[in-house]
């Protein structure tokens, strides 16, 4: 009997077994994965940062006695009425379409109870969203589904959207199960037939059109409204730049953490810069540009908690823009549906399959049923209650660093635990004074 001891089978970090599991699926349909959901691979992120806080050589606030303000003004270089918000944390756009007209209500009440905006997303504006948003941007895409100048109007800022960091240079998707007699009607297209959004704006090709649709947009709405323009975190110095001489009174950067509703999972996973990667150079761009605050920056992607905030602030950001984590807040992939969520083949904190319109928690669907689930009062007050608590952790983490206001937090408080997130983020390596592609030690 050979009793020569045996190693362990190995397996492959390069094939594992999602990878194997895709290649089966991929071979058997002959279609690629779509999904929705931002970026799963490990990426530099806000966690690989820290701050340093004070000591004898800064002076902290104390938290209960010394305010800390919050509130920011976004639009104020052209715009009549710049729109202002008590927290510098906004909802991104998400579609009524990709999401319930319920969740679009609750996304409105939780953003006006927190004092900040919402966002409409592609597809149009509902009654719903309008007559609970205090403050609501509407996006205009390069789709138009839903778009009129009546709406453009009745918003409070415009949100151009060129690109969207889950899939900079490609369109979004809705399929057929979740374009309903109302959203067809909105969108002016067939009940039922899958939708493909462009990837590109039908009537510019560059910086030089996107000029003249920022001053056809502000000549609609008489100049009162500030333009928004989204980009992807693809060229973020260049691009940044060029919305700034376009135009544009925000520019909103949204890095590959950011999510979508739909669209192939190689986009998702093998296009775009972390979110952490693009912050650097779209604020030396503006600065550069004599425009650091003149022009303000939201950033979006992977934002979870008020330490993302109080670190995206500090690398010189205006505000920042949650999606993700909203639906999270309202109720989505939550454990308490974790036997339906079983029953589509997945489970609760994995559930990215927005597009098929099955949500049991009544978020990311088209279903009647299943969509009153959702209870948008009671939805929205969670909402508002993330968006507070997210609040508070910034202000607490703004007060330690000795900052009478979280848009006084800067760089030289933070620093980095990995050579890639200090190289991206230009703070020094923890114990070092070594930022990568600088001097130091």
């Amino acid at each position: 009997m050979d009793k020569t001891p045996r190693t362990l089978p190995r397996k492959s970090a390069t094939f594992d077994d999602y990878t194997l599991s895709e290649i089966r699926r991929a071979a058997s349909t002959g279609i690629y994965d779509i999904r929705g959901g931002g970026a799963k691979r490990r990426l530099p992120h806000f966690d690989d940062l820290l701050f340093l806080g004070a000591s004898i050589s800064r002076y902290p606030l104390e938290g209960y006695r010394e305010k800390c303000g919050t509130n920011v003004v976004l639009g104020t270089r052209f715009a009549k009425k710049p729109i202002e918000l008590k927290i510098p944390i906004t909802i991104a756009g998400m579609s009524f379409g990709s999401l319930s007209a319920q969740a679009k209500e609750a996304l409105g009440r939780g953003a006006t109870i927190a004092g900040t905006s919402t966002t409409t997303g592609d597809g149009g504006m509902t009654p719903e969203e309008r007559g609970q948003s205090k403050t609501l941007v509407y996006q205009y895409l390069p789709s138009r589904y839903g778009m009129n100048p009546d709406d453009l109007r009745k918003a409070d800022a415009i949100e151009i959207v060129i690109g969207q960091g889950a899939k900079p240079g490609g369109g979004g998707m809705l399929l057929g199960q979740k374009i309903s007699d109302r959203v067809a009607a909105m969108r002016c297209l067939p009940k039922g037939i899958d939708q493909r959004s462009a990837c590109r704006h039908p009537d510019w090709t560059g910086p030089d059109d996107l000029e003249i649709k920022i001053n056809e947009l502000r000549e609609i709405t008489n100049w009162e409204k500030p333009i928004f323009v989204k980009i992807g975190g693809a060229r973020p110095y260049y691009d940044v730049a060029l919305a700034v001489k376009a135009g544009a009174d925000v520019v909103v950067l949204d890095g590959m953490q950011g999510g979508t509703a739909a669209t192939q999972e190689v986009f998702i996973e093998h296009v775009g810069q972390p979110t952490l990667a693009c912050i650097r150079p779209a604020v030396r761009a503006l600065q550069e540009l004599n425009m650091h605050r003149k022009v303000q920056l939201i950033v979006s992607g992977g934002i979870r908690n008020g330490a993302d905030v109080a670190k995206a602030l500090a690398l010189g950001v205006d505000a920042v823009s949650i999606g993700t984590a909203a639906l999270v807040a309202l109720g989505d992939n939550d454990p308490h549906f974790e036997t339906e969520y079983n029953e589509l083949g997945t489970t609760a904190g994995s559930y990215d399959d927005w597009h098929e319109g099955r949500d049991p928690a009544g978020i990311t669907t088209q279903d009647p049923e299943l969509a009153k689930r959702l209870d948008p009062v009671k939805a929205g007050r969670r909402l508002s209650n993330f968006l507070k608590v997210m609040t508070l952790e910034a202000q607490t983490i703004a007060r330690a660093n000795g900052k009478s206001h979280v848009h006084n937090l800067e760089p030289e408080d933070l620093c980095a635990l990995t050579v890639e997130a200090a190289a991206m983020a230009q703070v020094p390596l923890a114990g070092t004074d070594w930022i990568p592609g600088r001097g130091g030690y």
